[in-house]
């Protein structure tokens, strides 16, 4: 794996924070609660355990980043806290309730929105069609279909088109959309960059400063690392559903990174391997 990049000189602890996470990495009051806390989960396939008593804080504002290799159970993570899996052991709370047990359509009125791996859109559907029905349980908040039309310029113009017509960015961006017009507190990310361009991802990545703005905690997937890194206020490494690495992306370096990833035994110092 090539060294993760994005913590160069105008990396900052703040980066990947809206103004409520900025506040909390300055002491404000923000600082206290989780807005999301999942504990101690564990959740199997069958008979396979795809999560190991995992666990994560995330506060309200910030980019809370897992990284993983395929397998790694990333979207199960983000699927159980949607409410899709049911865990075996553990518990998520949400805004100081208990979650675990909740449905995931009263998971989303609640405030808790979820863009898929894979996008998983209506294809025979247009793209104002699609986002109409993510405002199905919508909150009353910042986010309109208006919105999301300023937010991603070239959609207005061809909302009457079918989702199917559409390029993996252009679909991947409804996806989005269809998330945030549910005016969500989180919002749950899954492998943004799976089968697009780099360019493509860059661009909704672009984004993601505007979606922050308004107020938005974000828990994202992702298997590139180096994208994690730039936009990220904490990161997390999942190995075989097992924590092996946690913590802000300016306090790990990339072979602590590459080890949690790939599961390889930290490097020893050479003063420390002399014997």
């Amino acid at each position: 794996m090539s060294e993760p990049k994005g913590r160069g000189g105008d990396w900052t602890e703040e980066r990947g924070t809206s103004d409520e996470g900025r506040s909390r990495l300055r002491g404000g009051p923000e600082a206290s609660e989780p807005l999301l806390e999942v504990s101690e989960l564990t959740v199997h396939h069958g008979q396979l355990r795809a999560l190991d008593h995992v666990s994560l804080r995330v506060f309200p504002g910030e980019v809370y980043a897992i990284i993983g290799a395929n397998g790694a159970g990333k979207s199960t993570l983000l699927r159980t806290i949607a409410g899709l899996h049911q865990p075996t052991d553990g518990a998520i709370r949400y805004d100081g309730k208990d979650m675990t047990k909740v449905r995931p359509e009263r998971r989303a009125t609640a405030g808790i929105a979820m863009v898929p791996e894979g996008r998983r859109l209506f294809g025979s559907l247009t793209v104002e069609e699609n986002l109409q029905i993510g405002a199905t349980y919508a909150r009353k908040g910042p986010w309109t279909i208006e919105r999301v039309y300023e937010l991603f310029g070239w959609m207005r113009e061809r909302r009457a088109q079918r989702t199917a017509q559409l390029s993996g960015g252009e679909q991947q961006s409804v996806a989005i959309g269809r998330a945030l017009v549910a005016n969500p507190r989180v919002l749950l990310l899954d492998e943004l960059s799976l089968g697009l361009a780099p360019v493509v991802v860059q661009r909704i990545y672009a984004m993601l400063p505007q979606i922050l703005a308004t107020g938005l905690t974000v828990l994202l997937v992702e298997q590139d690392v180096s994208q994690a890194l730039r936009v990220a206020s904490h990161l997390q490494c999942l190995l075989e559903g097992h924590t092996t690495l946690e913590g802000r992306p300016s306090e790990v370096t990339p072979a602590q990174v590459e080890a949690a990833y790939f599961g390889l035994a930290p490097e020893q110092d050479e003063e420390e391997s002399e014997p």
